[in-house]
């Protein structure tokens, strides 16, 4: 693990990370991964990549393996939980592609890893390595892992999720708070629930109140289908936010839904359990030599459907922020990221805590057509006139 303070780190080798990496590569940066993890293995759930999130991935090279294992929705439709009226319908899959320049993805996270990694060099992620400490000073930032090990860089970019340890060396220590919110995850055979319409859309079934809801989608090249159902609880008391859950409480949960809801909860035969929690937005993401993106930013409920497309937006802008870059103009080269992306990712989050988007139709082009590749350098993003 070769390091100097002509190098940027990244601590996190997630989506974030490594669309960060590609990207900072591509500009010109010698960059190195810190992973805590001692090996990359198929895990995480099912993603959602709108089309902002696969334009960015395709200014990458990275689109066309995505595409691959991936499914297309056809539309994304808002069905209201008891009655089954649809209340909103966008057409998505090739409508998508000539709308926004890019469709709609739904992937398992790993195959998406997978083919992130193929895009950047192995040796340059050092698996195994959780930071302990994290030490910045005028010139570059030194970290110390629990392994004994440290690593010197001129400058270290927060990749690491809602726990982010650059988080709490830039701002102090704060924990996430536990929504009174949990989520079931389940994948069942297309085929198993054949009967049910629109298996090849995004379906959200709008429940009674704004924590309940289910919503469906194809994976695997539609072969299956994605399950994710959220309820109120009132605490989560086991250690691990995910957790094997009960295919019959999950059914219970949800008893007052429409028969073909219901159906796809009949076809489930194992179902992970996890609790969400959040933060409220930052008012600065930036600070000398270290800057935050993804969740370490921004950690957002999944109402929208943005929280890797988020990610993937400001690991691309924050890559056209350095290009070209001298180590010595990095502090206000962040601070220019910063506000390029500030706005638009705390309106997203809030938004996807009030879980009211697109419930009856309305505008996505504010989300759906933004370009990572063009959108304004050290300027807000404008996300509001939006959301009208």
């Amino acid at each position: 693990m070769k390091t100097s303070e002509s190098t940027i780190g990244i601590v996190g080798a997630g989506i974030g990370g490594l669309v960060a990496a590609i990207a900072l590569r591509r500009a010109g940066h010698d960059v190195i991964v810190f992973e805590q993890a001692k090996q990359f293995a198929r895990v995480g759930a099912d993603i959602n990549l709108t089309p902002n999130a696969v334009r960015a991935l395709d200014g990458l090279g990275v689109g066309e393996a995505a595409r691959v294992t991936a499914a297309r929705p056809s539309h994304r439709i808002s069905r209201t939980y008891d009655t089954g009226e649809e209340t909103s319908r966008l057409e998505m899959a090739d409508s998508a592609e000539q709308r926004y320049g890019a469709p709609q993805l739904t992937i398992h996270r790993a195959d998406l890893l997978a083919a992130l990694a193929e895009m950047f060099p192995a040796e340059q992620v050092a698996l195994g390595k959780r930071a302990e400490t994290i030490a910045p000073d005028e010139k570059g930032v030194t970290i110390a892992f629990t392994d004994g090990t440290s690593a010197r860089v001129g400058a270290l970019i927060g990749a690491d999720g809602i726990h982010s340890c650059v988080r709490t060396a830039m701002f102090g220590a704060e924990s996430p708070r536990f929504t009174g919110i949990v989520a079931y995850r389940a994948v069942v055979p297309a085929e198993r629930v054949a009967g049910v319409p629109n298996l090849g859309a995004f379906t959200k079934w709008w429940g009674p109140n704004p924590q309940s809801q289910i919503v469906t989608f194809p994976l695997n090249r539609g072969k299956d289908i994605f399950i994710f159902a959220t309820t109120p609880q009132d605490t989560w008391h086991l250690e691990s936010w995910t957790a094997p859950g009960s295919v019959d409480e999950l059914r219970e949960q949800y008893v007052a839904y429409h028969p073909e809801a219901r159906a796809l909860l009949d076809a489930c035969d194992t179902v992970l359990k996890t609790a969400l929690y959040e933060r409220d937005p930052m008012p600065a993401w930036a600070q000398g030599r270290m800057a935050l993106l993804g969740d370490a930013a921004h950690p957002m409920l999944p109402f929208m459907a943005q929280g890797a497309g988020m990610a993937i937006e400001d690991a691309v802008v924050l890559s056209r922020h350095l290009d070209g870059v001298a180590m010595a103009d990095v502090p206000a080269a962040l601070k220019d990221f910063e506000r390029a992306r500030i706005e638009r990712a705390s309106q997203v989050q809030l938004g996807s805590r009030g879980n009211n988007w697109l419930r009856e139709g309305g505008n996505a082009d504010w989300v759906y057509a933004y370009d990572a590749w063009a959108a304004p350098l050290g300027a807000p993003a404008l996300a509001a006139e939006a959301a009208a």
